[in-house]
């Protein structure tokens, strides 16, 4: 994990359920070193473990989804934000002056509106939080309003056009210093579900799947959330494609890549457009490595 990043040496239990007793039911024993755990696969304990974790490191009281919403592993999400938080740092000054209030759009936030949540607590940014599903933003206006801060940092968008990133979002006026986003990977429903699938066996170490598990499939998120015809590749495509239109608004556009083998047609994608800085930024997660690409029409040298 980032150097940064308050979780990489796991969590903290007692601190976990002193934030948040609840969360005391949820806590098991790893059956190969006798250390306390959670089943993963039961959407309740990662939900009440994102809660504790939520109130014990960043001063959030209240955040609930509603069932079958995407829950993120917390760990993962600030991840992003701090490698973020060191792309802007090497940006030169004379974009980016000192005391500068920092300007995040997060496309497609979900109901947990995590990443602004992420990004208002650990380093004060403000954001634009956009979403084309109504019940996402009613869920996440619902959090940020329980919290003063968070109110009057992060701001909820509905995009009124799926078929649209950007556009119908970003108002004429608006500058972002980035954007961020998770998109759906997968191209299908089906494909959605069978990973899902996968996951949770791989979770559980066991198969079949057991009845109870068979009801939780969809806790894994909706359906803008987890596929989009064309999977990531299309909606990143689509992305940079919208990019070109808004390049002198923000100065750095970026994205969660799930297929590495996706990473030279994006790259051949953005020279296509011109983007005249493009960057791919590797995050390791233990033995998962994620990554994001990022891109910009200034001339960053």
């Amino acid at each position: 994990m980032h150097k940064n990043n308050r979780h990489k040496q796991g969590y903290n239990f007692t601190a976990l359920v002193k934030a948040h007793p609840e969360f005391s039911r949820f806590i098991i024993k790893n059956k190969y070193n006798d250390q306390d755990t959670i089943d993963f696969a039961n959407p309740l304990a990662v939900k009440a473990l994102n809660l504790s974790l939520l109130k014990s490191e960043y001063r959030v009281t209240f955040w609930n989804i509603p069932d079958g919403y995407l829950c993120p592993a917390i760990p993962g999400r600030v991840d992003y934000i701090h490698h973020l938080h060191d792309l802007l740092a090497t940006t030169p000054k004379v974009l980016i002056p000192n005391n500068t209030p920092i300007k995040v759009l997060d496309v497609g936030t979900g109901a947990s509106c995590i990443y602004p949540i992420l990004g208002q607590r650990v380093y004060d940014w403000y954001f634009v939080a956009s979403d084309v599903d109504p019940i996402s933003i009613k869920v996440a206006n619902q959090i940020i309003s329980a919290d003063n801060l968070l109110n009057k940092s992060i701001k909820c968008r509905l995009q009124p056009n799926n078929n649209h990133i950007f556009n119908g979002v970003i108002a004429e006026s608006e500058f972002y210093h980035l954007t961020i986003c998770n998109p759906p990977f997968h191209s299908s429903l089906a494909e959605a579900v069978q990973g899902t699938r996968r996951k949770i066996k791989n979770l559980n170490k066991a198969s079949p799947l057991s009845k109870s598990q068979e009801k939780t499939l969809n806790f894994g998120g909706q359906k803008a959330e987890l596929w989009c015809p064309g999977g990531e590749l299309a909606f990143i495509g689509k992305m940079i494609k919208e990019s070109k239109v808004y390049h002198k608004q923000v100065l750095w556009f970026t994205c969660l890549v799930s297929k590495k083998d996706h990473l030279s047609k994006l790259q051949l994608i953005l020279q296509k457009y011109h983007a005249k800085h493009i960057k791919v930024v590797n995050m390791a997660q233990g033995n998962k490595i994620s990554r994001f690409i990022a891109w910009s029409f200034y001339d960053i040298k």
